[in-house]
């Protein structure tokens, strides 16, 4: 009866008390801006704020701000339950960011072990959670997230999801650009991964319909796959891509809060565990009902250079999420010894 109840909490029926949300990571370059987006969220009821320092400035200057949504700042691995105690949502952008030069694998060794601890809290303090992962590279840190909840036994797959939505919202701007269309009309599937080669605009998906030569067409391929580079190389060391993750993340976290309140028809991108290729991970557009992903929807037809891209990109993507997984197996070794 006690685990009916506590499953119970973590479905948001329309109307019903607003959400317990958790962001793991909030004093960071991501966190800040998300956090504040997110207190702006008429569907979150509580914000609690984790990090390893500094998260008590960050709470006190939120709550200053004249929305619903109270905040909560706990900071140090003391305080890390007690900011998930309860909690329906749980956004994870900590880790380090990447500087110029870096690539998404070299983060793998600190952000994995950041991912993993995290998620063993998630576990043991609210297991039935939607779990947001923003921290890279998330092509191996979702598979990490897996793995350490299979362990645990409370791996849900179809509430666990890695944030892809910055790609989503790179290929709207720069397609509006060249359509000289607003953003929010436009609409085009990214499916793949989140890094690279792996990440595949369906170009011939768009809406509205775009006009390419090959060569332009995978020019803009080309800038939407390499647009964090483009960002770190622009602040020129000072940073890598906080503002418009941190926007992204939110318009996603506000996704899953519609459909977890009971709303229809809501549609995202994300790269989850999925059947729709020979891969275990693949970020697709998905619906997502009360219970997380509720349907997966096709990938659609490819034309021959995103066929050609996406044979390309499988092998990586693969490579990535045993990378994650094979991560888990060595620190399980080592706990054990």
């Amino acid at each position: 009866m006690d685990r009916i109840k506590r499953i119970a909490g973590h479905f948001l029926p329309l109307g019903s008390a607003k959400a317990k949300v958790a962001v793991l990571g909030a004093a960071g370059g991501i966190g800040q801006p998300l956090s504040l987006l997110l207190k702006s969220s008429s569907l979150i009821g509580e914000l609690s704020l984790y990090d390893v320092a500094n998260t008590a400035g960050v709470a006190c200057d939120l709550s200053h701000i004249s929305t619903a949504c109270k905040v909560k700042g706990y900071s140090g691995a003391g305080q890390l339950h007690d900011a998930l105690r309860g909690c329906q949502m749980v956004v994870i952008p900590a880790g380090v960011p990447r500087k110029p030069g870096m690539t998404r694998d070299d983060l793998f060794n600190i952000n994995a072990g950041i991912v993993a601890v995290l998620c063993e809290a998630i576990a043991a303090v609210c297991p039935d959670a939607w779990v947001l992962i923003i921290s890279n590279p998330v092509n191996s840190t979702v598979p990490i997230a897996a793995e350490i909840f299979k362990r645990a036994g409370t791996y849900h797959p179809t509430r666990l999801f890695g944030v892809t939505t910055l790609d989503v919202v790179r290929a709207e701007a720069f397609i509006a650009e060249l359509l000289g269309a607003d953003p929010k009309d436009v609409s085009v599937p990214v499916v793949g991964g989140h890094a690279g080669a792996t990440i595949l605009p369906l170009l011939s998906l768009a809406k509205p319909q775009l006009q390419l030569e090959p060569p332009r067409a995978q020019a803009l391929m080309a800038r939407i796959q390499d647009a964090g580079t483009e960002v770190v190389n622009a602040k020129a060391g000072a940073g890598s891509a906080t503002l418009s993750m941190a926007w992204a993340a939110a318009r996603f976290a506000e996704a899953c809060l519609r459909a977890m309140a009971g709303e229809g028809g809501v549609v995202e991108c994300a790269y989850v565990a999925s059947s729709l290729t020979s891969l275990p991970f693949f970020a697709s557009p998905v619906r997502l009902g009360r219970s997380g992903v509720e349907e997966f929807l096709p990938l659609g037809p490819m034309n021959e250079l995103e066929q050609r891209n996406y044979d390309t990109m499988l092998p990586e993507l693969a490579g990535s999420i045993q990378k994650g997984v094979e991560f888990v197996q060595k620190r399980q070794q080592q706990q054990a010894r």
